[in-house]
């Protein structure tokens, strides 16, 4: 029973990898340039750095990208 969890796991990590490598490909090619514009000349250095962190964290751009938000949120800390 604890193989079948274990390789369950496995399998929804491998899914969510493959989901974020398919939406880094297009992300860095088109949506990056839209939700950041400091980025809109970057090159594929850059792009190739952030590539990790896109596929890691690509439900947060996607939701970023497609609901047209461009900014980050404002800080709300001490610090502001």
């Amino acid at each position: 029973m604890l193989e079948n969890f274990a390789n369950s796991l496995v399998t929804i990590f491998y899914a969510y990898a493959a989901l974020g490598a398919l939406f880094a490909i297009t992300f860095l090619t088109i949506g990056i340039a839209r939700i950041d514009h400091e980025a809109k000349g970057a090159g594929p250095g850059f792009r190739l750095i952030i590539a990790s962190g896109v596929i890691a964290l690509w439900p947060l751009l996607a939701y970023r990208w497609f609901t047209g938000i461009t900014e980050p949120p404002p800080q709300k800390d001490p610090h502001r």
